[in-house]
């Protein structure tokens, strides 16, 4: 346990971050559950709609330091191939 007033501070604002960051991976990784059940029930409409969803979701992720940017394009690319193949 910290000491020091600033060092009591650091852990309990660590804390909240590492809260709110849980709750948007969590959220994403939802996201992309939905959109591959749809996928894979053969939902073209409904990919179509959750797959910018989807990628809105990832690259705010991205933006707020959450997934590392390259991580996200690979997610996105990943998601865009199994909507194409889904839509031929």
């Amino acid at each position: 346990m910290p000491n020091i007033k600033s060092a009591k501070k650091r852990v309990l604002v660590t804390e909240k971050k590492t809260m709110e960051n849980k709750a948007i991976k969590s959220a994403l990784k939802t996201q992309i559950k939905k959109f591959l059940a749809a996928v894979d029930a053969g939902d073209k409409a409904l990919a179509e709609k959750l797959y910018s969803e989807t990628v809105s979701a990832i690259d705010s992720a991205a933006s707020k330091g959450i997934l590392h940017k390259n991580n996200a394009a690979n997610k996105k690319a990943k998601l865009a191939k199994k909507l194409a193949a889904i839509a031929a």
